[in-house]
């Protein structure tokens, strides 16, 4: 269930959007009825962000350990085709 709270809501229910985000489920802030920010927890951040980093850090191990270079087509290729893993 998507959460939508106004972002004053999280000064006031800090420990209430915590117990939500470490349950797993992000909380998406609004300012003025706007959409503001989501909050999430670490390791649901990290599951976002992990695979990226991890390819970032073969691309700068291959850029010291290799004098073969990729395009950026071809990189951005490389980066997809591991996300739809």
């Amino acid at each position: 269930m998507i959460r939508i709270k106004p972002v004053s809501y999280l000064r006031n229910k800090f420990t209430e959007i915590e117990s939500l985000v470490k349950e797993g489920e992000p909380v998406f802030l609004t300012k003025n009825g706007e959409g503001s920010m989501v909050v999430m927890s670490i390791e649901q951040y990290a599951l976002l962000t992990d695979p990226v980093e991890r390819i970032l850090d073969e691309a700068d191990y291959s850029a010291t350990t290799t004098k073969k270079r990729y395009t950026h087509e071809q990189a951005f290729k490389k980066i997809k085709e591991a996300l739809d893993d």
